[in-house]
């Protein structure tokens, strides 16, 4: 589950396996064999995934089933705002 839910967000974000490696200091090869289930990230490295990606550990794992937007501290008209972003592309 770990290797598709990399692939998945990374093509999200519109990133190549380069693009991804120079954002988490690593090289290219370890995010292919991340992507392709060769080898695990550390946990620290799970961790930075979770930030690069702003989606939780428990969601790159596989351990709950849909992503999560992550809005304390924001005003809540904002939050009205992303709630109706997210209405309307869910509605096309």
């Amino acid at each position: 589950m770990l290797s598709k839910r990399i692939y998945e967000l990374r093509i999200s974000f519109g990133w190549t396996q380069v693009q991804l490696a120079q954002k988490l200091n690593i090289t290219k090869q370890t995010v292919s064999n991340w992507e392709n289930d060769n080898i695990q990230p550390s946990i620290d490295m799970l961790i930075k995934l979770s930030k690069v990606f702003n989606v939780s550990t428990d969601y790159l794992l596989g351990l709950t089933p849909t992503n999560s937007i992550g809005v304390d501290g924001l005003p809540i008209e904002f939050v009205s705002h992303i709630v109706q972003i997210i209405d309307d592309y869910k509605a096309k």
